[in-house]
């Protein structure tokens, strides 16, 4: 079997190739199509993945390809995916898209399909035949308009029919965050908990918990007040794998408070006194700065989360998520009047737009100011 690639643009390759069936009239080979997006190296590979499958019998007729078999195909090689990401991506594949539309030709999908699946999941698409909500569904839908997205790129299906009906609309909530009062009070509560520096690091940061479960001391400058943030920690079904943070903006330098300076000196003079006492040596630039206890493994975001409830429960601190303190952080810097730039790079957004969706209903009180600022300029006029 042969092929060749023919580049169609900066990041596209039309590949050709013989596709093993023959004409039913003239008894020739048919020749297959696709466009791949993506690096030549990467459009290389793909070529060689074709060719195998037909010389091995495996390649399948475009026409015949069920919408299950695309998702399951596209799941398994795509790496651009990461693993968490592609654990949640197959759930919702198997959980909500297959048992509903999988059987379906790829090619016969129309938007009435997806349509009628929209109001199916709304109505009775969750466990036990309980009605799934705006937002899982709308997950559900994304992944399905990925992978027809691709099929559409390597020429499977004309169009993307997910791209013509919308999924449904989800009511904006309010994010949880905690006032400066009710911040005080959990880090006074936490006093002596083995959560307490993590949590003042999380306020004083606005770090997420797979950045801070991954924080290496090499990391931490506290001289220079300031904390790099290079990686991230992620729980997957196959174990605890470090990545890079969640976007290329995700890799930033924080400054620091002088509080959370001193809650993290104190935090590695304590973790030195006990690696001593157990008898493993002194800290390296390589250890974590946050770790389980007393046995110094890694500690995982799902874990820390668990722990945070557990301490919610029992010292009676105010009921929001640990991602809660996160958004605290942005909070008290829109409190403070800093501008959404800076609010931005620190938190790792790709831009100040997303900060603004995120946090657009905190900056209540800068109309009002504004319109005091051009008052001032017309009087002085």
């Amino acid at each position: 079997m042969t092929g060749s690639i023919i580049r169609r643009g900066r990041s596209s390759f039309r590949l050709k190739f013989e596709a093993g069936e023959r004409d039913a009239v003239t008894g020739k080979r048919q020749t297959r199509y696709l466009t791949i997006r993506g690096t030549k190296k990467f459009a290389q590979a793909e070529l060689i993945r074709q060719l195998s499958m037909v010389d091995n019998g495996t390649a399948v007729n475009p026409s015949k390809v069920t919408v299950a078999e695309h998702l399951r195909a596209w799941l398994d090689a795509d790496t651009a995916l990461s693993a968490k990401t592609k654990e949640r991506y197959r759930q919702l594949a198997e959980q909500q898209i297959i048992p509903h539309l999988g059987g379906t030709l790829l090619q016969k999908l129309r938007p009435a399909h997806i349509q009628d699946w929209h109001g199916t999941l709304l109505k009775a698409g969750g466990k036990g035949g309980a009605p799934l909500s705006a937002r899982t569904v709308g997950h559900a839908h994304r992944v399905l308009h990925t992978a027809l997205a691709r099929a559409a790129n390597i020429e499977i299906v004309a169009r993307n029919v997910a791209s013509v009906v919308r999924p449904p609309k989800v009511e904006a909530r309010e994010v949880q965050i905690l006032t400066g009062r009710q911040i005080a009070e959990v880090l006074a509560r936490l006093d002596g908990h083995t959560l307490r520096p993590v949590v003042i690091v999380a306020v004083g940061t606005g770090m997420r918990r797979g950045e801070l479960c991954a924080l290496r001391w090499s990391n931490v400058d506290l001289d220079g007040a300031t904390i790099k943030v290079e990686r991230s920690l992620e729980q997957t079904r196959e174990g605890l794998r470090v990545k890079a943070p969640k976007s290329r903006y995700g890799r930033r330098t924080i400054g620091i408070p002088a509080s959370v300076v001193e809650a993290l000196r104190l935090h590695r003079l304590r973790q030195t006194e006990q690696r001593l006492a157990l008898g493993e040596g002194r800290l390296s630039p390589d250890d974590l700065v946050f770790t389980t206890m007393p046995c110094g493994r890694p500690l995982s975001p799902d874990n820390l989360s668990r722990d945070w409830r557990r301490a919610v429960m029992a010292l009676k601190l105010p009921l929001v998520m640990f991602h809660a303190l996160r958004h605290s952080h942005a909070s008290a810097l829109i409190a403070a009047g800093i501008d959404v730039l800076t609010i931005s790079r620190r938190l790792g957004h790709g831009t100040p737009a997303f900060t603004l969706t995120v946090y657009g209903h905190l900056f209540g009180d800068t109309d009002a100011a504004a319109a005091r600022a051009i008052d001032a300029t017309i009087s002085n006029a």
